[in-house]
């Protein structure tokens, strides 16, 4: 058996054991009835494969989506300049440092009610919430990246009289991609754990705005499958970063 498929097999009996400890752990502690039965597997996949058949769902699973994708955006266009500034330059790095790691520990979420305030209600606060909590690991990969380069590369660029721009374009950014495919997908996983609680903002689309709506009709098996359909779409997301970086070490090894 090749490791591949063993890792997949492996993979899938873990998934199957973690519904099996759901459905164990609502067995022990419920009679079966009333409020906790709208939360076991069979009622929840139940719901789930019905919220599957209402194109409206696809409509907010779009929102967020493209909420992710602009606050990505947001935190590469921030954090990668940034990062590569602070790689470059010792004395900008330790200028910075303290403060980077002041701001980066303050959680995201924090910023929620300030946000709403200055931006009002809306998309935008939710786009500086999440370019927020995702710049952080772009930037500072970056910067490692940068600090790990081998310096042969740059001082052959210098012999050969490089300038700034094509050091940067053909050395240093080559160089740090792999840093920065690694940040990218540390701030995926960031930003779908801050979406859905930015998306209960008075927004009135997307899974977070979902959730409440489930909640608001007191549909508690429909809370439970949203709340399986974002470990998901969570899942396949990390996937997709995952493929994407293993795909780069694959072409940067030949």
């Amino acid at each position: 058996m090749s490791t591949s498929l063993k890792s997949w097999g492996l993979g899938v009996l873990g998934l199957l054991g973690l519904f099996g400890l759901w459905w164990l752990l609502l067995t022990l502690f419920s009679s079966g009835e009333g409020l906790v039965a709208l939360f076991t597997p069979q009622a929840t996949l139940a719901s789930l494969v019905e919220l599957l058949q209402r194109p409206e769902l696809f409509e907010h699973v779009l929102v967020s989506l493209k909420r992710i994708v602009i606050g990505l955006g947001l935190a590469l266009l921030v954090g990668v300049p940034l990062g590569l500034l602070v790689g470059s330059w010792r004395n900008l790095e330790w200028a910075t440092t303290p403060a980077f790691q002041f701001l980066r520990m303050i959680s995201p979420l924090s910023w929620m009610p300030i946000a709403v305030m200055v931006m009002g209600v809306g998309d935008q606060p939710i786009y500086f919430l999440l370019a927020f909590a995702a710049v952080w690991p772009i930037l500072l990969n970056t910067a490692a990246g940068v600090k790990a380069l081998d310096t042969c590369w740059l001082q052959l660029a210098r012999s050969l009289s490089a300038t700034r721009w094509e050091t940067l374009r053909r050395v240093i950014v080559p160089g740090v991609l792999g840093h920065v495919l690694t940040g990218v997908r540390l701030a995926i996983g960031i930003l779908w754990i801050v979406l859905v609680p930015c998306e209960m903002l008075g927004v009135s689309a997307g899974l977070g705005y979902y959730i409440l709506d489930t909640r608001d009709r007191l549909a508690y098996s429909e809370l439970m499958a949203m709340v399986l359909l974002i470990g998901v779409l969570g899942f396949c997301l990390d996937a997709a970063a995952r493929a994407l970086y293993a795909r780069w070490s694959h072409g940067a090894s030949r």
